[in-house]
């Protein structure tokens, strides 16, 4: 590695209240270069350039405030400045917020993130700003990730669970949460998404509700993009509500949005057609899935590979350019066969599918990538065919996805980008503050 040769700025970053010069770490000094590893390549997605194809998956991190009376409930606060800002800093190209509520019921739990707030001068609005202020003086692009957790609502932080001896534990009114307002597609006991007390029996939306949800994603949207988020990420995977929608297992809704492939896809649509309007026409939308539900053992008739190839297909015509490819999370009897590469292997079929029916939806992998040289192997060659109709005419191993995503490893390894680099043999420039540490 090598720190670049541009001077420091002296001119202070929009947004920072302070003096840092304008980094831009872990981009490639050399990524013109034929022999530069594609991870290490930009990455343009509309108007959208990221510096390299590393991406860090969205964590939640269970620590904003969950007094409901309290006006920051929900609000990223200086732990996420912290979190966020230091992988910003150490050279990714795209930080990616955790999953944040469109709706107050929405949250995972009571210390959730959320975006519900109305204006520009809410604690969650201003929250969100000061974190995308921050990254952005880093030189890396920031997402947020828009979700609604569905029936699996209203719960503990994992670890009060674990010290409690449980691996989930339900959130009643002394904790914050909202035990009659958990929802789902469907509803009762029977669409508990496990038995004990570790879970709400959700009530079922009704179909005006849903319209709301869907309103919820856009307005939730159109903050974002006021607090200068650059791309949007809609989650509908790991068994939240719009998981839950799209599985038959979870959906037995009678109306427009049950039934039917078509009608339990009408929600990612809606929300998609209500985001899209809302964003700038430039401005790259993500979806995150679950490629199956790894319940084939028990159900003829579930989400499996095969229901996301053909929603995946579809995704040009929502104004959907990035598919997240995650599995499982919408059933406790969910059977995974897990290996090294149990997703990437998901995100390899979805995109030799589409690919193949000349498609340029781009693919992310997500699981179980931790070292610089399979992460590399994924995405290698992905730059040679953006902007082609297909692949099948590169020469060597196939790409697997166009860029690689990455949660867990940058809390063991935030140096992650920096550590590859050296690994892959790419020069890559590194924070002004820091570069004397790793100058050789």
């Amino acid at each position: 590695m090598t720190v670049s040769n541009v001077p420091p700025s002296v001119v202070q970053h929009a947004g920072i209240p302070y003096f840092t010069p304008s980094n831009n770490a872990g981009a490639a000094l050399d990524h013109e270069k034929p022999d530069t590893p594609t991870i290490f390549k930009p990455l343009q997605i509309r108007d959208v350039t990221l510096k390299n194809r590393v991406m860090v998956a969205p964590m939640c991190m269970y620590s904003t405030e969950s007094n409901p009376s309290s006006p920051s409930i929900g609000a990223l606060t200086d732990y996420h400045l912290a979190h966020l800002g230091h992988l910003a800093l150490k050279g990714v190209g795209l930080v990616m917020i955790e999953a944040t509520a469109v709706q107050e019921n929405g949250r995972i739990s009571p210390n959730d993130s959320g975006l519900w707030q109305d204006g520009i001068h809410s604690e969650q609005f201003k929250g969100l700003q000061r974190i995308v202020n921050f990254v952005h003086s880093q030189g890396a692009k920031i997402a947020i990730q828009l979700a609604h957790a569905g029936r699996k609502a209203s719960t503990m932080a994992p670890w009060i669970a674990n010290q409690a001896g449980k691996r989930s534990l339900r959130a009643d009114e002394s904790a914050g949460g909202w035990p009659t307002n958990v929802v789902g597609p469907s509803g009762g006991e029977g669409q508990i998404w496990a038995p004990g007390d570790g879970f709400w029996p959700p009530r079922e939306l009704s179909t005006t509700e849903v319209e709301d949800v869907v309103k919820a994603f856009a307005k939730s949207a159109a903050l974002a993009v006021q607090a200068g988020v650059d791309v949007i990420e809609i989650h509908g995977a790991h068994g939240y509500l719009i998981g839950e929608f799209l599985s038959p297992v979870t959906n037995q809704r009678t109306d427009r949005f049950g039934g039917s492939f078509e009608n339990r896809i009408r929600i990612v649509r809606e929300i998609a057609s209500s985001v899209r309007s809302v964003i700038p026409a430039g401005m790259p939308l993500f979806l995150r899935i679950s490629a199956t539900e790894w319940l084939e053992h028990l159900h003829s008739d579930s989400w499996d590979l095969t229901s996301s190839v053909k929603l995946a297909k579809l995704l040009p015509s929502l104004g959907i350019d990035f598919l997240d490819v995650s599995s499982g999370g919408n059933s406790k009897d969910q059977k995974i066969d897990m290996h090294n590469d149990y997703q990437v292997g998901l995100a390899g079929e979805i995109r030799r599918e589409i690919r193949a029916d000349g498609q340029k939806t781009l693919v992310g992998a997500v699981g179980l990538i931790t070292k610089p040289h399979r992460a590399s192997e994924i995405v290698q060659n992905a730059d040679k065919d953006e902007g082609r109709l297909a692949d099948s005419m590169l020469s060597g191993p196939q790409p697997m996805a166009d860029a690689v995503l990455m949660a867990r490893q940058f809390l063991r390894e935030p140096d992650w980008v920096f550590n590859a680099a050296t690994v892959l043999g790419a020069k890559v420039t590194l924070p002004l503050q820091l570069g004397r540490a790793f100058t050789m």
